[in-house]
């Protein structure tokens, strides 16, 4: 299968009445391998504070920010009949006049292609961001019309970090200089100038500044956020859309030589040839379809984290490189459970084993008190540390590297630090993480940290606290044993390896004997937790089945599968709780409060349909066909929510409507892992 071949293609109708409201709901996403953006709406209308067309990835303590919101377009036949989008959405008014000449959205290659029809006329507007640059290239083509058009575009913008409320003051002192074709704004002292250039037929500049007042973001109204704002506009490009020409504009944070090295038929050809690369270094089940979409998806989160000067001098006096994964867009940094858990998914299947090494070396750098971080929070180079299951996964992602690429020089270099991880754990290290030397079973918790993944908080109210001994802490925590058990059997010999399976045996031993739920032929989710031991069926225990040493007796693995796929398993992942439980919420939606009432509590995970089939397969080795058939219901979503990704979570229920991040890392990476295991 070709590139060309690989189109998603979504089409409407733009007569008087035809539904509209989904182009609203439906959002794009186009990255730069920096942790920098371009997103919004297919109709056009910037509903949340994350949306904007050039999205910059700046050197800390700036972070993410937005640096063009949007573009007006007006177009001009030779009739004189004005067409206008202005991509705002004011308080009160309904959907824009995008969606009245929006015809189709497709992706060509993961990257967006929109299709308007004015009368007669038909433009195809398209937009990249050129890899590793704080660059946005938009392009317009008519490509059918005898007669030109003129285009008019009004650039707006709000310089402010990504996260920053849209209700944030606008400073007033955005100024505009101009230079021959050479147009740049410069706003705030510490924020770089947005460089704008405009590459067409007969162009020009209108210089006429002004305000645009309660511009309305509706998404950031549903969850409880301020919703309106105001933008600034310098003026207005215009220029002669010709028959087969084309235009487009440049906006950048780049210095001129870098805005100006490529040109945009240069750019798209060089990102195109990129993402070709992509396909081809795949496995061959991951070059065409659904399974080559989510290697393009993929490539999204691995990225080289701008600012880290430090962090990238480090790396390179080794001979190595700085990357990380930004857990999922619009919002999420690098986080590093979510990490740990993506890498085999977005590197090892996908062909991008050299960037695998780079991740877990990376990471090793950061192990403190025997800790990976939990997250590097937005403009800062310093991690935080409150987790208890990160660093156990990334003994399992290093597993799965070394069984992947036959790397041992990583190993090597990397089981010190591993060593030293389960010597903090066996004495304790910080959040209250560690073993208890009654039974030889990991705890932990805080009273002002959810430390698992269920970490969902609002004030001091912990949603699903889960201190004490989780289930799927001591599975990652057994596994990790018997794996450096394994590894310093290997380099050591039997003798160093020795108290390594001591500590597993007996961990097992205690594992069994305390989380089965015999009354419900499942596991329980916490033993000696707050409330004593919890037997909320929740979908944390298949991983006592689908880690690659399971804990859990071989004898109880069927009975456990078997409760999670009647209970839990939905077209879209696992439910994070049973209907059954008395705290079920089947839908997330409303305040920061109300969502967070429901993030665990039943609402849908799609990252967990990877331990449930790899739990399934080990149960039902023969059995891929039905694996399969619970895949099948992602294929489907890549046309929902965020075009061509898979979102962060669902309602419990049907029509499991997508909420969360539009593009999630570890769902999409363990979607496209166990896609290709069940090839």
């Amino acid at each position: 299968m070709s590139l060309d071949d690989l189109v998603r293609r979504i089409e409407w109708s733009t007569l008087p009445g035809a539904p509209s409201e989904e182009r609203l709901t439906r959002e794009w996403l186009v990255t730069n391998g920096l942790g920098g953006y371009a997103s919004g709406t297919v109709a056009g209308v910037a509903t949340r504070r994350y949306h904007g067309l050039l999205v910059a990835a700046l050197p800390a303590p700036l972070g993410r920010v937005v640096m063009l919101n949007h573009l007006s377009e007006r177009y001009r036949d030779a009739h004189g009949t004005v067409y206008e989008l202005d991509g705002e959405e004011r308080v009160g008014a309904a959907l824009g006049p995008h969606a009245e000449h929006l015809t189709e959205l497709r992706l060509e290659a993961g990257l967006p292609v929109w299709r308007y029809a004015f009368g007669d006329a038909v433009v195809e507007r398209r937009l990249l961001l050129p890899h590793r640059q704080n660059t946005t290239h938009v392009s317009w083509r008519l490509v059918e019309g005898g007669t030109p058009l003129r285009l008019t575009l009004r650039p707006a913008l709000h310089f402010r970090p990504h996260e920053a409320p849209v209700s944030s003051a606008l400073d007033a002192g955005y100024a505009l200089t101009v230079i021959d074709d050479r147009y740049e704004i410069r706003g705030p002292a510490a924020t770089p100038p947005l460089r704008l250039l405009l590459h067409g037929d007969r162009h020009g500049f209108t210089v006429a500044p002004r305000r645009l007042e309660q511009v309305l973001y509706r998404v950031e109204r549903s969850r409880g956020y301020d919703d309106t704002g105001a933008l600034w506009s310098p003026g207005s490009f215009h220029t002669i859309l010709a028959p087969g020409g084309e235009t487009t504009l440049v906006a950048s944070t780049e210095s001129w030589e870098v805005v100006t090295a490529l040109s945009p038929r240069a750019a798209r050809d060089a990102e195109r040839q990129r993402r070709r690369r992509l396909i081809a270094t795949a496995p061959p089940a991951a070059r065409a379809g659904v399974a080559a979409e989510l290697v393009l998806a993929a490539d999204q989160f691995v990225v080289t984290p701008s600012g880290r000067v430090e962090d990238a001098a480090r790396a390179r006096a080794a001979g190595d490189e700085v990357r990380t994964v930004i857990a999922g867009y619009p919002w999420f940094t690098d986080w590093g459970r979510d990490t740990m858990i993506a890498l085999e998914g977005l590197t090892l299947a996908t062909g991008r084993h050299l960037e695998a090494g780079y991740i877990l070396r990376t990471f090793g750098h950061y192990v403190r008190d025997g800790l990976i971080p939990n997250l590097f929070p937005e403009g800062e180079n310093r991690g935080v540390y409150h987790t208890a299951d990160a660093t156990l996964w990334f003994f399992h992602a290093l597993q799965r590297y070394v069984e992947t690429t036959g790397d041992r020089a990583t190993l090597g270099l990397l089981l010190p630090v591993l060593r030293d991880v389960i010597g903090h754990h066996v004495r304790g290290t910080r959040f209250g993480i560690g073993v208890d030397p009654g039974d030889g079973l990991l705890r932990q918790g805080t009273p002002e940290h959810p430390l698992t993944w269920m970490d969902a908080k609002v004030e001091d109210w912990i949603v699903t606290p889960r201190r004490g001994k989780a289930v799927e802490i001591n599975a990652l925590w057994y596994n990790a044993l018997r794996l450096i058990e394994s590894w310093t059997r290997d380099i050591d010999g039997e003798a160093a390896a020795g108290p390594y399976g001591e500590m597993a045996g007996r961990a097992a031993a205690a594992f069994n004997a305390r989380f089965w739920y015999a009354a419900g032929g499942y596991c329980y989710d916490v033993v000696d937790g707050e409330g004593g031991d919890d037997a909320g069926c929740r979908p944390n225990q298949v991983l006592a089945v689908a880690l690659s040493h399971p804990v859990l007796d071989a004898a109880r693995w069927t009975s456990v599968v078997d409760v999670v796929r009647e209970r839990l398993l939905t077209p879209v992942g696992l439910r994070s709780l049973s209907p059954e439980h008395p705290e079920y919420r089947a839908r997330y939606y409303g305040d920061l409060r109300a969502r967070d009432a429901a993030y665990h509590q039943g609402t849908v995970w799609a990252w967990l349909i990877g331990p449930f089939v790899d739990a399934w397969l080990r149960t039902h080795p023969g059995d891929r066909q039905s694996a399969r058939r619970w895949l099948e219901g992602f294929g489907a979503h890549l046309s929902v929510a965020g075009v061509g990704s898979i979102s962060e979570i669902f309602d419990g229920e049907a029509p499991f409507t997508p909420g969360g991040c539009v593009a999630q890392a570890w769902s999409v990476a363990e979607v496209l892992r166990v896609w290709l295991k069940c090839a």
